[in-house]
């Protein structure tokens, strides 16, 4: 089997399988691909579980830094869309990881796309800022920990109709006022109160 049809094969399995190839397997499979398959590879399985996989033991143990992006995307009525993740009971905004590769705003569109459904393009993007720090550590259900570098975009032209994948339980678009108190991304979505708060003074 070649290079190639190994990497098509992992592309085929489940999220499950690929996340529990055992570490000898990866080991071997890794140390026979280029730099640029070993960049496939990690697309295919998404960048920060592939650095956790290839960490063996310690994969659980390692504080992640991971670089990503979120968008505020905003309804004619001034409401913004969150969704309730499937994986905890908190509402937060859409996006994710950045994959190798791509620029912030490939990353954001992709997301979007993916959690979401909606259409956006680079010129739909507006970057309120990159929010980094200890606000935004993030603990996970199976032990992850990462710390998040995200470039937060405003968003309020769009097409598509709103649906949603196996990650999310729920999305929803939301009041400033009356946003729910178990959110994901509160300082987030503090940064564009502040900002609009800021502009509307101007």
């Amino acid at each position: 089997m070649n290079n190639q049809e190994i990497l098509n094969k992992i592309k085929k399995l489940s999220i499950e399988e690929q996340r529990n190839i055992p570490y000898e397997d990866l080991e071997s499979i890794v140390n026979q691909l280029s730099a640029d398959e070993i960049i496939e590879l990690s697309n295919i399985i998404g960048y920060p579980v592939f650095t956790r996989m290839c960490m063996g033991s310690l994969r659980h143990k390692f504080v992640l830094l991971q670089d990503g992006a979120a968008a505020i995307i905003v309804n004619k009525e001034g409401q913004i869309l969150l969704q309730s993740r499937a994986d905890r009971d908190k509402w937060g905004l859409p996006g994710g990881c950045q994959e190798l590769g791509e620029t912030m705003e490939e990353t954001i569109i992709r997301e979007i796309k993916e959690e979401t459904n909606l259409n956006v393009s680079e010129n739909d993007l507006k970057l309120i800022a990159f929010v980094s720090g200890s606000s935004r550590r993030n603990n996970y259900p199976n032990g992850d920990v990462v710390i998040n570098n995200t470039a937060l975009y405003y968003v309020s032209n769009y097409s598509g109709e709103l649906k949603w994948d196996k990650e999310s339980k729920d999305m929803k678009f939301f009041n400033l006022d009356n946003l729910p108190k178990n959110q994901n991304d509160p300082d987030l979505i503090e940064r564009y109160v502040r900002i609009r708060k800021k502009d509307s003074h101007e």
